[in-house]
């Protein structure tokens, strides 16, 4: 009697496997910074083969930015309630990611990359920051409509004016306590 054969499972990932592949990078990731991630490092770190990693991901920002989108998703979702009080607490939240969370040093990591590798701007913006962009000028907007903050500038510029001192302060290293008065007093 021989055993039936084995379905073929083709491209399909195994959970765990890719748990551990965006575990692994993002410790590497804050371990040796992006220069010194590799993906022969995140396989091994992982405990899968660095074909089963190119099978799902070209390159160690694909790897990175699906990270990020998990991390950002799980940690950080954006507010239903287009409230000051929940705008101030996303912000805050925002500012602790970007300068206490391993997850925020991913997002650090991929807006310095962009500056000047075009192909890892333009996969950033697609996947991550044009649809998180969306979800807040959708928040900002709907809490200039409902009279909960200042219409003096657009969604836009508004955005821009409140999340950019932010990622220059979690940039230039001035640490937690500073980002989060600054959210406060940004709002």
């Amino acid at each position: 009697m021989s055993n039936p054969p084995r379905a073929r499972s083709g491209n399909r990932r195994d959970e765990a496997a890719r748990l551990a592949v965006l575990h692994a990078a993002d410790d590497l990731l804050v371990e040796h910074g992006f220069a010194g991630l590799t993906i022969e490092a995140i396989a091994r770190e992982a405990g899968v083969a660095k074909q089963t990693i190119y099978r799902w991901w070209p390159s160690k920002v694909e790897i990175l930015l699906d990270t990020l989108i998990d991390d950002a998703t799980k940690q950080l979702p954006v507010p239903e309630k287009p409230t000051a009080a929940s705008i101030r607490a996303y912000l805050r939240a925002f500012a602790g990611f970007v300068t206490g969370d391993p997850a925020g040093k991913v997002l650090l990591a991929l807006l310095a990359q962009a500056q000047h590798d075009p192909a890892t701007a333009a996969s950033l913006q697609e996947r991550y920051l044009g649809p998180r962009r969306a979800e807040e000028r959708d928040l900002i907007t709907r809490a200039i409509d409902a009279g909960e903050i200042s219409p003096r500038l657009g969604a836009d510029a508004l955005l821009d004016a409140l999340f950019g001192p932010i990622v220059y302060s979690a940039l230039t290293g001035s640490g937690h306590e500073l980002a989060d008065a600054l959210a406060d007093e940004l709002l």
